[in-house]
């Protein structure tokens, strides 16, 4: 199955990278712009089939270059803008976007807008992610353990799904609720020890399961297979 690719602009560095690993995890190709100009030269190089676009970048205004890109391409284009104001989204629409997402926003809600985007244009990602005998359905948020269905919540689901995506690697409190929910949170900590309590206990973490989440330093976590 063909690789969508999606071509994301934007000058916020944090903001790119979190974009890039979490969409990269998720099964699309990534190139990254920060800038207009660099934008203009990957749509050459890259033909993407979907553009993020900030609004507010450092060589221009993203409704603006929305309007040139609609002149090369017919790839959809969501913004990403720190705008919410009607006025402001019927222009980004009216200059030839498809979509919008408002920052601070969840990376769940990002990923279904791409999704539902892509699905339109008739691509889509890597839908199962896998850490056998785990799996997660990244469309449907089913979950299987060796075959067996798992009921999780929404939230212990993108916990799990930040988990699996980085297996064996520590993962700091912040960044585990900045990749899992796409925010930080002063409070983020105590949140993330009850979710993983419930996790550990429905995935029989807690009487010799295939999995563990142990703690690693000063509130930091890793996810790793102990069986094989």
């Amino acid at each position: 199955m063909k690789r969508a690719k999606i071509l994301m602009v934007e000058d916020e560095a944090n903001v790119l990278s979190m974009n890039r690993e979490y969409l990269e995890h998720e099964g699309y190709e990534v190139a990254s712009a920060s800038s207009v100009a660099q934008a203009r030269f990957l749509l050459e190089e890259h033909a993407p089939d979907l553009i993020l676009l900030d609004v507010m970048l450092p060589d221009g205004l993203g409704w603006d270059f929305c309007a040139e890109l609609r002149k090369k391409t017919n790839a959809p284009i969501i913004y990403l803008t720190s705008r919410d104001e009607n006025e402001s989204v019927v222009k980004g629409l009216l200059q030839g976007g498809d979509d919008y997402v408002t920052k601070p926003y969840d990376m769940s809600v990002l990923g279904a807008r791409v999704a539902a985007q892509l699905r339109r244009a008739g691509l889509t990602a890597q839908r199962l992610l896998e850490f056998p005998p785990l799996a997660i359905d990244t469309l449907t948020g089913e979950v299987t353990l060796s075959g067996r269905p798992v009921s999780l919540t929404k939230k212990e689901l993108q916990l799990l799904t930040c988990f699996v995506r980085f297996p064996g690697q520590r993962l700091s409190c912040e960044e585990i609720y900045r990749r899992a929910w796409g925010e930080g949170s002063a409070d983020a900590s105590r949140t993330i020890t009850v979710h993983i309590t419930n996790l550990r206990k429905k995935l029989g973490m807690d009487g010799g399961g295939w999995f563990e989440i142990r703690s690693s330093g000063k509130e930091g976590y890793i996810f790793s297979k102990v069986r094989y």
